[in-house]
């Protein structure tokens, strides 16, 4: 590298480091950590996480451990207290042992260089990220548990739709709730001997809500006084929690080199989650002797969870496994029935500090089930939820710590038996040209019930243990040349559901029926048509819908519609006028033609793609399905014209659909400048690149963040990005550099050689025991 292009460099002295190390940072953010050995890299790991996200993860482990009200005041209390029912409470040594023999010392060293960068800003107070100073708080010390204990943040399923299931099927009844949410494979949601589905609100899931929620910030809740706290116990309406649940899912594949342009295998991997500022995800090159890793993870966590060793490349997608239960209880005072008698709730007291304020003492209530999250004792009644949190090896991707460092598929099959939540499917590719597909998770024995609906926890209906990885399928190098999933129910045809029952709610196939499609009709296939795929907006569910509509009277929008291939590009006429259609108009009627009940079908939302579309694609299944189409149509086009003008050949979709990234603090701001926004932005929640967006304003609040490309061998070749930024600090360069190409779909490279990343560095920090 010549004079000219040198980078900028800094030296730090960090007490705590064995050895002189250094982090070079390339043009896009990324850090490339190179330590002496592996206690360093972790370490480093943790400083560097610190130095590029503080704030965020600061807010994180408060959040998690229920210490919320202690920097932000009482309207947090509510929050703290149903956090900490859901922190792990069991055998440490147990849930050590489970990410194997040096997770503990991985987590020690990578929070031991967290606190290191904390005491670093308290003797250089202006590396301090500007939140802490506009809220006056400080960022705290870390333990190694804290990693590990905190489990709201995961992803688990289905106690949510369980209670929901049991509203609207006593309201309307079952057919209407598979509008909802279908059920695949089908079977009937019956409920238990005992169990009264009337009983049910939406409301009994308050606490779970509140406690899996994000931190929000509003002038009012920061002004709550103390008797004003249980005021604070709903952050989001439950319409944006259902569509921000359903919204969670990811794509992922491989693809033998027989099929493409170089004879090596490509894995793209594009997890998909709701959209913030940071992003949820840290792109991130950890290299010791012995360990050279690259790809994304949680900045609150240490190792990657998708990218590549050097020899395998792996990429996750959420994989449909029903790991929670409701449990409902007969109560007398703090007693449940259980089996002949009456149990004792575990009750404990918890002390919270609360910003300015005196210390609150609360009582958290477990069953030996799992807190209690609902309780009426003039009904004497309780709820309480199951899930596999409480197990050992419940950290949300934590047992990445051994399937990273997997380099063949028997190995990374190993690693996968310790793996406990989120459940997932895993695919995989090595230099030796070999690609798999396994899922992975505890998935729940039920012996004698569905999982769909609440049951009672009287001890008849117990968990029988887990199913064991042995037991998942997999697929190694099938004979169509890759492997694919976008968390559609995608167990084998030949599978024994009634034998080894894993799930029944999975997400809308669209997206899955796309890529296989996709995948299918490409030959040979290469980096850039796994970037195009992971950024295509063809919907399926357009291609469908308008198939079945092509012979109505569809007025001036078949105009509009003519010779459109379905794509939702930001810049379609017809994917605005067909979204405004779907998500204003038609999926409306059809959800009020089969339930009236507004309150009801507010439940409903955003209603099931795989239930909805056959109901416009099947003439028989509602009363005057042609004129809806027709009504809904004239309304819709009527819409565009108001929002979009009355030329529709200047209609644009991305004028409608948008990327905002809103700060948390923007609330309470003076200004946005801490927002990224607004991106044009095509796609939407079915196609491939998933967008998915709030009907109020069509901004997209779920989707890709990270995509990675990787090009197995060749591994400098390969491609990411993260938006709006690497970087956490709205002083940082590269706090929204990245949302403009993501939002256009286009990437960066993920360098990985030496030679490849001294070219792209751009900031060097030399790090030396202090």
């Amino acid at each position: 590298m010549n004079a000219s292009n040198a980078p900028a460099v800094e030296t730090i002295a960090v007490p705590g480091l064995a050895a002189p190390a250094e982090i070079a940072v390339d043009a896009w953010g990324i850090a490339h950590i190179r330590a002496a050995g592996e206690d360093d890299l972790f370490f480093l790991q943790g400083f560097n996480a610190a130095r590029d996200r503080l704030w965020q993860i600061d807010l994180w482990r408060k959040r998690g451990l229920g210490l919320l009200a202690a920097d932000f005041g009482p309207g947090y209390l509510a929050q703290d207290r149903a956090a900490r029912l859901f922190l792990y409470r069991g055998d440490m040594a147990a849930e050590w042992a489970c990410y194997g023999p040096r997770a503990r010392a991985v987590c020690e060293a990578f929070v031991a260089g967290i606190n290191a960068f904390v005491a670093l800003t308290e003797r250089e107070p202006a590396r301090l990220p500007p939140e802490f100073v506009e809220m006056g708080t400080r960022p705290q010390r870390w333990q190694a548990e804290d990693v590990v204990r905190i489990r709201s943040h995961g992803l688990t399923r289905n106690a949510l739709s369980e209670v929901l299931r049991a509203v609207v099927t006593a309201r309307a009844g079952a057919e209407v709730d598979l509008l909802r949410k279908g059920i695949d494979p089908p079977v009937a949601a019956e409920p238990a001997d005992g169990i009264d589905l009337a009983a049910f609100t939406p409301e009994m899931l308050d606490v779970f809500r509140l406690a899996t929620a994000t931190v929000t910030f509003s002038r009012d809740r920061l002004a709550a006084t103390l008797d004003q706290a249980w005021a604070w116990t709903k952050v989001n309406d439950l319409g944006d929690v259902i569509r921000d649940a359903e919204f969670h899912g990811s794509n992922n594949w491989a693809v033998h080199g027989d099929l493409t342009d170089t004879g090596r295998p490509i894995l793209a991997s594009d997890p998909h989650r709701s959209h913030a500022i940071p992003s949820l995800r840290y792109i991130v090159h950890l290299t010791a002797p012995g360990l050279d890793l690259i790809g994304a993870g949680e900045p609150s966590a240490p190792g990657i969870s998708l990218g590549h060793n050097g020899t395998a490349a792996f990429g996750i997608t959420i994989f449909g496994a029903d790991q929670e239960d409701v449990m409902v209880y007969e109560t007398q005072g703090d007693a449940y029935r259980y089996g002949d008698g009456f149990e004792p709730m575990r009750v404990l007291t918890e002390t919270f500090e609360v910003k300015g304020c005196e210390r609150q003492e609360l009582a958290l209530k477990f069953t030996r089930h799992g807190p209690v999250i609902h309780e009426d004792s003039a009904r004497g009644l309780a709820l309480a939820l199951r899930s596999v949190w409480w197990e050992p090896g419940s950290a949300a991707y934590m047992a990445s710590l051994a399937s990273m460092r997997a380099t063949s598929f028997a190995e990374f099959r190993a690693a996968m038996r310790s793996w406990g939540a989120p459940s997932t499917n895993h695919v995989y590719a090595d230099v030796k040209g070999h690609i798999a597909w396994t899922p992975a998770g505890y998935a729940p024995i039920r012996p004698n019930w569905t999982g769909l609906l609440p049951v009672p926890g009287d001890g008849r209906f117990e968990w029988a243990g887990f199913l064991d990885q042995s037991e998942m399928p997999e697929l190694v190098d099938p004979p169509q040349g890759f492997v694919a999933t976008a968390n559609e129910m995608n167990l084998p045809p030949d599978w024994d559901h009634d034998a080894r029952r894993i799930g029944h709610e999975w997400v809308d196939g669209s997206r899955a029926g796309r890529i296989r499609e996709a995948l299918g009709e490409t030959r040979p296939h290469d980096l850039a048509e796994s970037r195009a795929l992971q950024t295509d907006a063809v919907s399926l569910p357009a291609r469908r819908i308008l198939a079945a509509v092509s012979g109505h009277d569809l007025g001036p929008a078949r105009a509009v519609f003519a010779g459109w291939d379905c794509r939702l590009d930001a810049d379609s006429a017809p994917a605005a006028l067909f979204e405004l259609w779907w998500t204003k108009h038609l999926k409306p009627a059809l959800l009020e033609t089969a339930c009236p009940d507004p309150n009801t079908r507010k439940l409903l939302l955003p209603g099931d793609v795989d239930t909805l579309v056959p109901l416009v694609e099947r003439p028989g299944l509602l009363p005057d399905r042609d004129g809806l189409v027709r009504r809904t149509i004239a309304a819709a086009y009527d819409d565009a014209a108001a929002r979009l003008g009355p030329d529709p050949s200047a209609w644009r979709w991305g004028d409608l659909h948008h990327g905002y990234f809103e700060h948390a603090l923007s609330p309470v701001r003076s200004d946005r400048a801490f927002d990224v926004g607004p991106l044009p932005k095509g796609g939407s929640a079915s196609t491939p690149m998933h967008a998915g967006y709030r009907p109020s304003d069509f901004r997209v609040i779920a989707g890709a963040s990270v995509r990675l490309v990787m090009d197995v061998g060749d591994w400098d070749r390969s491609v990411c990005i993260n938006a709006p930024g690497q970087s956490g600090d709205p002083r940082s360069p590269h706090y929204g550099d990245l949302a403009e190409l993501w939002a256009r779909g286009d990437y960066v490279p993920l360098s990985y050689s030496a030679q490849a990343v001294q070219a792209v560095t751009k900031t060097l920090i030399r790090v030396f025991p202090g």
